[in-house]
């Protein structure tokens, strides 16, 4: 199984990046990569919410969000096309009025990739990422 983490400070308060990271239907508006993103179920405190990403092709999967407000969200696997699995979490905390938000994330894929290639795949697109979310910040809070 591969494995991803990354951390970055945001300049806003905990709960506004929470609001941001949990508003997955606003993910295609500034995740280039995100196509759609929508919750198509919800049950016992967790949302199902179904991606459309596009990597060279499109991939559709789905996966279990649980909100541990105001300060992390989780996920496990459902289904999906890309992944035989997938989990993880971003986990948010207060530094000096600014947001400390650590995005984990451990991934199998369907076809084989070998262990360091898929690493390799899934920690480049974190940097590309954090950045969407540094902007989406600016955009919202206007630092």
């Amino acid at each position: 199984m591969a494995h991803a983490e990354t951390s970055a400070l945001f300049d806003c308060k905990v709960d506004d990046f929470f609001k941001i990271i949990s508003d997955y239907e606003r993910y295609p508006e500034f995740l280039e990569e995100v196509k759609s993103c929508k919750i198509v179920e919800t049950q016992g405190g967790r949302d199902l919410v179904e991606y459309q990403i596009s990597l060279i092709k499109t991939f559709t999967y789905r996966l279990w969000m649980k909100k541990a407000a105001p300060d992390e969200i989780s996920w496990e696997f459902a289904s999906g096309d890309i992944f035989k699995s997938s989990s993880g979490f971003w986990k948010l905390k207060d530094e000096a009025g600014k947001t400390r938000a650590t995005y984990s994330l451990e991934a199998k894929f369907t076809v084989f990739v070998p262990g360091p290639i898929a690493k390799a795949l899934m920690n480049v697109n974190l940097p590309n990422m954090m950045s969407a979310y540094h902007k989406r910040v600016s955009q919202l809070y206007g630092k």
